[in-house]
């Protein structure tokens, strides 16, 4: 499955490079499980209602979360710091 990252989504990401490797590593894990099983998986995988109805929200730890949208064989990465729209 292809990556697409929204502009929030990336400087999220280039965030945790900049931060310890932990969270990074953590991240990552849960990217490569998406592009396996999008629904199912690491991190807990929720379905999200309302506004992000249609995305999936993974835990990264406590605070923060991975939330992506599948689109055919696209995964579209929406944020991965915070807590949904936080």
């Amino acid at each position: 499955m292809r990556l697409v990252w929204y502009e929030t989504a990336w400087d999220d990401y280039l965030y945790w490079q900049s931060q310890g490797k932990k969270m990074l590593r953590k991240l990552n894990k849960l990217i490569t499980d998406v592009r396996r099983h999008p629904d199912t998986g690491l991190g807990k995988p929720e379905r999200l209602k309302g506004d992000l109805a249609g995305c999936y929200s993974r835990r990264i730890d406590q605070e923060h979360r991975l939330v992506y949208r599948v689109n055919g064989d696209t995964i579209e990465i929406l944020q991965c710091r915070g807590h949904y729209a936080d």
